[in-house]
């Protein structure tokens, strides 16, 4: 017996779009938040500074790093969970990357030894790994408000 295995489609709008990105840059706000608190800081000022800059931050990076990556993967028909978390993923982690590398080495470095620089990217990689599963969330958070199953 040969079972057919339907096909999973989904579908946005654009009204869906724009509430996902509302949703990204919000989770975004609050992992600021987070960081702010993590960092020793408990006054209300700060923690609403870091909330929005975070937010509007997010919401810039989401469309200028993960749009153009999302709408390849939209155009070759891979609009699902996995897809949607695994370039939440590769664009947190090349970004956190390369901002802890100073732009992958393209930009001035501090003079350093081998085994400093060989520590600095190794620590580099390490704590983008860790960003790159928050990304992965907000990427997961955002495909769950924008598409919906066509059946």
């Amino acid at each position: 017996m040969v079972e057919q295995v339907a096909l999973r489609s989904y579908d946005t709008s654009l009204d869906r779009a724009g509430l996902a990105l509302a949703t990204g840059g919000l989770m975004g706000g609050l992992f600021a938040v987070l960081l702010v608190l993590f960092g020793g800081s408990w006054s209300l000022l700060p923690l609403v500074v870091a909330f929005i800059v975070g937010s509007i931050i997010s919401a810039m990076a989401i469309i200028a790093i993960g749009g153009p990556l999302w709408l390849i993967c939209h155009a070759l028909g891979k609009r699902g969970p996995v897809a949607a978390a695994t370039v939440g993923a590769v664009a947190g982690f090349a970004l956190f990357l390369g901002g802890q590398t100073y732009g992958f080495g393209l930009f001035d470095m501090p003079v350093s030894d081998a085994r400093t620089l060989l520590f600095r990217i190794l620590s580099g990689i390490a704590t983008s790994l860790v960003l790159a599963g928050f990304s992965a969330a907000i990427g997961l958070a955002m495909w769950r408000v924008a598409y919906r199953r066509v059946v």
